[in-house]
């Protein structure tokens, strides 16, 4: 399986609500020991095993709004089916500390999964989003989305990932149904 978690490159965006999918490749790459730092054209990879699987975790080199850049490479690039791609995002349409999985669906207003869509014509791959909550009454949804979390807020987050990389590994050990019964 290939995992991919949405963000957007560089040090401006780190710590932004936006690249929740990142920080959960890095979780998942720390907790089962997986050097995510090789480069190429479209992505940042690292090659490992989780649950006796072997997997590949991957960070797009593209922003987040042309995420199906990345997502066809990567089909190409180890010639697998979209069913095969799991792909992790944030959802302002969760509260924080949520998560749902889903096999597949539509882009729900997020222009990544949007792109995903449209540059691979399907619909069929599963993901997995992690609430991130809506804006505060004043603030338009970008700049709460590209802003930085509170400390509590990170302190929610950082126990969300955690769940993020039991939900990773109970599909690959189960399935994405047994999965998706447990973690929504």
């Amino acid at each position: 399986m290939v995992v991919v978690g949405l963000g957007n490159p560089g040090s401006k965006y780190a710590e932004t609500r936006h690249n929740i999918g990142f920080w959960s490749i890095e979780r998942i790459a720390a907790e089962h020991s997986i050097d995510v730092s090789a480069r190429n054209k479209a992505t940042v990879v690292g090659e490992g095993v989780i649950a006796e699987r072997r997997v590949v975790l991957v960070r797009p080199k593209t922003f987040v709004n042309r995420s199906g850049e990345a997502a066809k490479y990567l089909l190409a690039r180890y010639r697998i089916s979209s069913d095969k791609l799991l792909i992790i995002y944030d959802d302002i349409n969760l509260p924080l500390g949520k998560l749902r999985l889903r096999a597949r669906g539509s882009a729900g207003g997020h222009n990544g999964i949007r792109s995903i869509i449209e540059t691979l014509g399907s619909e069929e791959f599963p993901r997995l989003r992690i609430g991130i909550g809506r804006p505060p009454a004043g603030q338009d949804q970008i700049s709460y989305v590209i802003g930085a979390m509170s400390p509590e807020e990170r302190q929610v987050a950082d126990e969300m990932l955690e769940m993020v990389t039991q939900a990773v590994s109970a599909i690959l050990t189960d399935g994405i149904d047994a999965a998706m019964s447990r973690f929504n």
